[in-house]
């Protein structure tokens, strides 16, 4: 990684890879057509890692990028995160990747390590998506070879726009990313750093418990303009989690400069607002100057 963090302006820490080199997509048209309907946004709804890199690259912010490879869940192959990590190799200067697993998949554990040996930065999980309870234990073998490769976890929590308006969401259940889920696994697993992605809604109230009680456990304000944040999460922002929360967009459903605009406006302290867009992104990530 080659990142110049004096003049990296921000880290976007949520940022996804929709397409890859072969001109295939994350999501079948349907999805990601009920997604760009529930965001009402970007236009370009499939960058590819050359895409997102110059449009990073432009605007001077690191970005965290990652697929979710939800092939046994949707019956829809995955993007290849090999290919994603091969890929930001080459724009170092800007992108960080992360990887993601299959839970379902056979041998997951060995795959994490031979991600992790590849250059995968994290890792990321949708649980709703990817249709698995975090802490059923029959998954505990992936965070344990996650933590032992001292890599940090995102995980999707709350509503998700995948499948919004659709008969019966699709079929994707949003109880799987209820929060509390996740406290089983930070408990059990003290040493693996556990980001929550988005405001949790409708269950903030917990995912504030959690990054408050639990040293391990971060917040990450992904998928919602800043304006909507509920007034608890400002509040704790504000506060107790000012060294816990991080700036993300949901890129590209969310561009960064939305989610910024935003922000600015938001009631936040001038001295915590360098920790939220970039300073408490260099600690979770074990990045230095």
């Amino acid at each position: 990684m080659n990142w110049d963090l004096d003049a990296l302006v921000a880290i976007d820490t949520h940022v996804h890879v929709e397409q890859d080199s072969q001109g295939c997509c994350s999501l079948d048209r349907e999805l990601l057509d009920a997604s760009a309907e529930y965001f009402k946004g970007n236009a370009n709804r499939t960058p590819t890692v050359g895409d997102i890199a110059d449009h990073y690259r432009e605007r001077r912010i690191g970005a965290v990028v990652f697929t979710v490879d939800a092939s046994t869940a949707l019956g829809h192959p995955a993007l290849s995160s090999e290919e994603i990590i091969e890929l930001a190799a080459d724009h170092d200067d800007v992108l960080l990747p992360f990887a993601s697993v299959d839970p379902h998949g056979i041998d997951t554990p060995s795959r994490v390590r031979a991600l992790v040996d590849r250059g995968a930065r994290g890792f990321k999980f949708h649980p709703s998506l990817q249709a698995f309870e975090p802490n059923d234990e029959r998954y505990y073998p992936i965070y344990g070879a996650i933590a032992e490769a001292g890599v940090p976890t995102v995980f999707h929590t709350g509503q998700t726009g995948i499948g919004a308006g659709l008969p019966g969401g699709r079929g994707i259940k949003l109880r799987y990313s209820d929060p509390m889920l996740l406290d089983d696994v930070a408990a059990d697993f003290p040493s693996l750093t556990v980001v929550l992605a988005h405001p949790s809604v409708p269950w903030q109230d917990a995912a504030i418990s959690m990054a408050t009680h639990k040293a391990n456990v971060y917040i990450d304000l992904s998928g919602w303009l800043p304006k909507y944040f509920p007034a608890a999460l400002v509040r704790a922002a504000n506060g107790p989690l000012r060294r816990k929360v991080l700036f993300g967009s949901d890129y590209p459903v969310i561009t960064p400069d939305r989610w910024l605009g935003s922000f600015a406006e938001l009631d936040i302290k001038p001295e915590i607002r360098p920790m939220v867009l970039k300073q408490n992104a260099i600690d979770v990530l074990g990045l230095s100057v």
